[in-house]
Formats: structure tokens, sequence, C-alpha cells
């Protein structure tokens, strides 16, 4: 029986069902915004993993789910570089301690399928959110409403849209915003694991010729594993019996958390960049990766969203306390000033950091190499960078 259109009105309406519209939605209802969200209700079961870092976990504490995102995230301690490479000029070992900062962790990490289903509930029970469980079909924008068409024919207008609807954006491609893409020789394979030794809170990155291979504490004795590789090795590691890719694995872990379980089916996801010539259009807001896309170092992907998301907040407050609608020329205007800037500088410095390791340029290994050494021998210098990482902006204003 085919299910009867109806007509919605809102001040904001989201589209995108992953951490970051239902997360954006919940912010905005929780703000007095009436919001609706489109997207399927079922929540995403997601086995990769997610590190969240202060302000993220700042965020979800101020709308009051950390506590029930908590039981079953891991606290990340410690960051060990390591230098996997055989080049000529290589990296020292260098850690990075959260207790140098006078705090118990850097941040946490979560199996994905957990966050959405915290988000999943925390949007259904939340009463100032429609949660419409549909796809978007079509999105039109003018000077004064946004409205977006799902595939039964439910209507949602409203002044204000976000769009958090992924690298495709059907929104964003509806509203004729320009995005400039890249793509990288490599491959990510992606998988949970269980071993013998404990992790004591300690995420490890290998620094390898074909990118970081980066093992992430999860509760017990278990982590995620990012493993950067050509697309033709990831595709064999994918395709290998469980138990001879444990093997492999580990070993190329140097055995450091003992023998490996691989627990979870293997991903392999091509590395690719985007990043949009604009955050806004006419009634329209670009959050998450509509906005920018680039490879996983440094756990930065949710976390500059979650950026993205206070600050939109933020901008709809301020347009709110001058009695302009949220949707306006100026509100838009001023989550854009605060976006651009962030967005630009975090996805330049993933992409020369992921390039210098793929480089055989010797000027660039000396000066990765020599970085790596100063931050490993110079405390304020590296505890600069560790409150950057922490917290971007605060790396001068943060003091332990």
């Amino acid at each position: 029986m085919a299910r009867a259109k109806k007509e919605i009105t809102c001040d904001a309406v989201v589209v995108g069902g992953g951490p970051s519209g239902r997360i954006t939605a919940l912010a905005l209802a929780k703000t007095g915004v009436k919001t609706a969200l489109v997207a399927p209700l079922d929540a995403p079961q997601d086995a990769r993993t997610t590190a969240l870092w202060k302000k993220s976990i700042d965020l979800l504490k101020d709308l009051g789910i950390w506590d029930d995102i908590l039981p079953t995230a891991e606290p990340l301690k410690t960051m060990r570089m390591i230098d996997g490479s055989k080049r000529l000029i290589r990296s020292p070992e260098t850690l990075f301690e959260s207790a140098e900062l006078g705090v118990e962790e850097f941040g946490y990490n979560i199996i994905n399928a957990e966050l959405n289903n915290v988000l999943a509930a925390a949007c259904s029970a939340e009463e100032n959110l429609t949660c419409v469980d549909d796809f978007a079909e079509n999105a039109a924008f003018s000077e004064e409403k946004a409205v977006i068409t799902t595939k039964p024919g439910t209507t949602v207008s409203a002044d204000l849209a976000v769009a958090a609807d992924g690298r495709n954006s059907l929104l964003r491609t509806s509203a004729g915003i320009e995005v400039k893409r890249w793509s990288y020789p490599q491959t990510a394979l992606v998988l949970n694991l269980e071993h013998t030794l404990p992790h004591r809170g300690i995420s490890t990155e290998f620094h390898t010729p074909t990118g970081p291979f980066t093992l992430v504490p999860l509760p017990g004795r278990q982590s995620s594993l990012v493993c950067v590789e050509t697309a033709e090795t990831a595709g064999r590691l994918k395709t290998m019996d469980k138990t001879l890719l444990a093997r492999e694995l580990e070993d190329r872990a140097r055995s450091i958390l003992g023998k490996f379980t691989v627990i979870s089916e293997p991903q392999t996801f091509p590395l690719s960049g985007m990043t949009a010539q604009s955050v806004i259009s006419d009634r329209l807001a670009l959050i998450g990766e509509t906005a920018h896309v680039f490879p996983p170092v440094g756990a930065q992907g949710l976390n500059l969203s979650m950026r993205d998301i206070a600050d939109l907040i933020s901008a709809v407050a301020a347009a709110q306390a001058k009695g302009l609608d949220i949707g306006s020329p100026e509100a838009l205007r001023t989550f854009e000033h605060k976006r651009m800037a962030d967005i630009r500088s975090r996805t330049n410095a993933v992409d020369i950091l992921n390039r210098s390791l793929l480089t055989d340029f010797l000027p660039v290994q000396a000066a990765r190499s020599a970085g790596m050494y100063l931050a490993g021998k110079i405390g304020p210098f590296r505890r600069l960078l560790m409150r950057e990482g922490m917290a971007p902006g605060t790396g001068f204003q943060l003091r332990p």
C-alpha cells in the first residue's frame, strides 16, 4: 500500500542519517528550532570506528547523550607514532601522552554502529524533532524557502536546509555548488581485531611507504585497524582467509598486541579527497562529507564535521538573537566565515601528511623526520601539537 503524501513545515530540515546528520538535527531541536530529519529511522550498522576528540565530546555532553555513548567507548591515553618504512631517512618513535597535558585521555574510540544506535534513539525521543523515515529525492531552494521532497512524495518546507547526505550529496548538487575532487593511489582496509595482549589505551600508528597502519583501542582486548595500502594489496588482504589475514596483520604490527583474531568483515575504501567551493547557498548549509572529504589520517573526519555542527548552531543562535530567520543570508555568511579557514587548513594538512608518507623525495622525508624528532625531544612543541589535536585552534591557549 502506498504511503499517503504529507506536507511538513518547520524551521530547519536536515537530510542525512549518518552521525553528522543526526547530531545536527538533535542539536537544532534542543536549541528550540522546530526541526525535521529526513533519513531512514534504522541506524546504519557500521562496524567501522570513530575516534572522538575533546571538542566533539563536549558537544555530545551538551546534548545530554555522552553518558549513553560512554559505556561502549574506549579512552585513548597515548598516541604512539612508529616509522615502519625502510627508507634512508627515518623518523624516531614518538609518544604523545595525555597525562602530560594533565588530562586522563585525548578522546575516545567507538564503533560507529554503537554511536548510531544512541543517536537514532535520541532523535526518536526528541519532542521538537520530526523524523521522516524516507530518502530525499528532490531539493529546491529559493530566497524564501528550502523544500525537500521524499521518494513517496512527502514535502518538507523550512527556512534552513542542512545537507548531511554525504560526498555525493543530492542537496549540494541541486543547489549548484561545485566541488574539487582528487584521488590517491591508496586503498584503506578496515576491520576490528581481538588480541591477546592489553592495549593499555595506546593507539599505535605505523608510518609505512603506502600509508598509515593504525591500531586504535576498543573496549577489552580489542582494537580497530586501518591499513592503508595499494589497491592491489588491499584487495588481496580483503579476500584472504581470516586466520591467514590475522597472522599477516600481526606480523605487520610486530606482535605488539600479541596474537590477532579478525572479528569483523574486512572492508576496503579507495582514498580520495573533496572540498566544496562554498558551504552555503540560498537557504542551505553544508556539513560533514557534503563539504569535505580526506584520508583517514589523524582521526580528523567526524571531528571536523562536529566543528561544522558547533559553528552552525552558533550562527543559528546569533541570528535568533538579532531577530533574523535562521536561513537568512547573514546567518549563512556567519557560518561560512567560521568554517572555510578550518576546512581548508585541515584538508591541506592531512593531504600534505599523507603525501609525505608516499614520497621518496629526500628533503620531504628529512622534514617529516625532523618534525617527529622535535616533537619527541622538545616538550613545549610536543604539548602544542597535542593541544591542537585535541581542540584545534587552542594550541597556544590551553595550558596544562
